[in-house]
This record gives C-alpha cells, sequence and structure tokens, in this order.
C-alpha cells in the first residue's frame, strides 16, 4: 500500500527537487526503514494513517538499534520530506511528522566507530605475542557479529560452524540465536587456535570455551574492557570505547548500508522491542546475505 507514495515521492524528486540519485536514493531509504518497522511491529497502515506516536516509536526503535544522533536525524529529515509531499499532493491534511524530534535520550548514546578507526586498532595489535592473536580475534569477532560483551566470553568452540560461517550465540536470558561471521573472523579465530589455545594448557570448566586469559582460564568481561581501551588509546582514538561500542558500530554500519531492520534486530537479539512471531524465525541464508551485502568485513574469505 505504500508503493504508489513512494514511486510519486520519487518523481517527484527527481523533477520538482532535482536531487542526485544518491540523494533521491536516501530519501527512499528513509522512508523504507520506517515501512520495515511498521512489518516488524505488525502495523498495517498506509501512509495517511500514520500519526506522530508511531513516528515516534520508530525513532525509539532506531535509538535502541543503536542508531547514533546524526543518523536519526538524516531518518527523520528523509520521513519529514515524504509528508511534506503527502501533503502538497493533497494526500494528506497535515503531516504526522511536523512535530517530530529526536528522542529526549536520559543518557548519551555511545560512540560509533568507523570502519577506519576499528582497523586502526586491530593495526596496533602485536601479532608476535600470543595475545595479540587472541584479542585481534576477539576485535574481530565481536564487530563481526555484534556480540555482548558476556556473548563474546562465553563464546564456545562447539557453537562455531567454520563451514557453514555461523555462529551460535547464546544471550540474555538464555536464548540462542544464530549469527553470520565473516570469513576474516574465522580466519584469526583458527588461527588463534592453532597457534595459541591449543598450546595453552587450560583450566577444568573451560575446555570449550574459546577466548582463554594467559592462565587458561575464562576471559573476564573487565579484560576486554581493558584491551579495547589500549587499543583505542595506541590509535589516538579519543571517543569513549567500550565492549559495547563494537556492537553499536556494528548496527550502525549494516542499517547505515540499507540493511533490512528485521535481520540487524534479529542478530543483535534484542528483547527490548515488541516483535510478531513470524520474525523470530528469520532464514539463516537471508540473514548471511544481508551482513554478506551490507557488513564492511563480508569480503572476508574462510581460508581453507
Amino acid at each position: 500500500m505504500w508503493k504508489p507514495y513512494l514511486n510519486g515521492f520519487k518523481i517527484y524528486l527527481q523533477l520538482e527537487r532535482s536531487l542526485s540519485e544518491n540523494s533521491i536514493e536516501a530519501y527512499l531509504h528513509d522512508v523504507e526503514k520506517l515501512i520495515q518497522y511498521l512489518a516488524i511491529e505488525n502495523i498495517n497502515l498506509a501512509p495517511d494513517q500514520i500519526k506522530l506516536a508511531h513516528l515516534r516509536k520508530f525513532i525509539e526503535y532506531l535509538n535502541q538499534l543503536g542508531l547514533e544522533a546524526n543518523s536519526q536525524a538524516r531518518i527523520i529529515s528523509g520521513i519529514k520530506a515524504f509528508y511534506k509531499y503527502l501533503l502538497m499532493e493533497d494526500e494528506i491534511k497535515q503531516s504526522p511528522a511536523e512535530l517530530l524530534e529526536g528522542p529526549k535520550l536520559s543518557r548519551k548514546l555511545p560512540d560509533v566507530l568507523e570502519v577506519t578507526e576499528i582497523d586502526a586498532m586491530v593495526a596496533q595489535i602485536d601479532l608476535t605475542k600470543s595475545e595479540g592473536v587472541r584479542n585481534k580475534a576477539i576485535v574481530e569477532t565481536m564487530f563481526s557479529c555484534g556480540l555482548r560483551v558476556s556473548e563474546t566470553t562465553n563464546l564456545k568452540i562447539s557453537n562455531i560452524s567454520f563451514d557453514e560461517m555461523y555462529v551460535k550465540v547464546t544471550g540474555k536470558g538464555n536464548k540462542e540465536r544464530l549469527v553470520p561471521i565473516s570469513g576474516s573472523a574465522l580466519n584469526i579465530i583458527k588461527l588463534y587456535q592453532d597457534a595459541v589455545r591449543n598450546a595453552q594448557k587450560v583450566k577444568p570448566g573451560c575446555n570449550d570455551i574459546l577466548f582463554l586469559n594467559r592462565n587458561g582460564g575464562q576471559l573476564s568481561r573487565v579484560m576486554i574492557f581493558y584491551i579495547l581501551k589500549d587499543l583505542a588509546r595506541a590509535a589516538g582514538i579519543t571517543k569513549n570505547i567500550s565492549p559495547h561500542t563494537l556492537r553499536h558500530s556494528f548496527a550502525t554500519s549494516l542499517v547505515e548500508a540499507g540493511a533490512d531492520l528485521r535481520a540487524v534486530q534479529q542478530m543483535l537479539g534484542h528483547e527490548s522491542i515488541t516483535t510478531t512471531e513470524i520474525y523470530t524465525h528469520l532464514d539463516r541464508e537471508y540473514l548471511r546475505d544481508v551482513v554478506t551485502q551490507f557488513h564492511p568485513r563480508s569480503n572476508g574469505k574462510m581460508s581453507k
């Protein structure tokens, strides 16, 4: 029911606004993100039936995904332009986006790292040291999969599928989900296992835990925090970095590249947003296609 409105909006941007193809695509993507959200929430409404409350919930959703303020502002601008067009065409009498603003956040959103900044952090790692190989595997895994720090420390070797390029993650409430993982992340994990982990004496109860400390025990959440802080400092990055920064960077890089919101939400394992049953069982091939198409690390192939 939205397609005719989108087609008209596109023609308006081309002929009356004389925008570039890239700008037109950006505006259309903004509206498509709203459409994706409505589908996730099972809200079956036409554009002229949307209220301000729906749009505010949509922006809250983007906030919970971890989208930074500038990106939220960009999407709000696109939504406002779409409804301004509908108003001009007399499709609506009043724009629900007229009073739409960014969410009033009780706390500042975490900083998001650009891919170049993540590369700069990785470049600081000394791969001649055993902990360096492990640390690179940690950074690449967290950014490739959008893992929480606890999901990273608890990641099991038996839950990594090198052939199918997936990891099974146990998230909040012991709920499991499958997340695609890049070939580059799998390659460094394999190197870490072969060159470092297999040579360690593993403490009892940690035989299946992937990332170990130098004593053969499970890494702590605090240790990963310090690893990332030290790498950021060495790379000259002044942003406030935490393990959650990589998770937000994962989500932001996918959403800003145009990935389907449902797929991003599924891979993050979000529980704070009510979704319909149909979206909790997305096809694994579909999730992998999303990562392959939109994630900046997706060109990493698994070496045999």
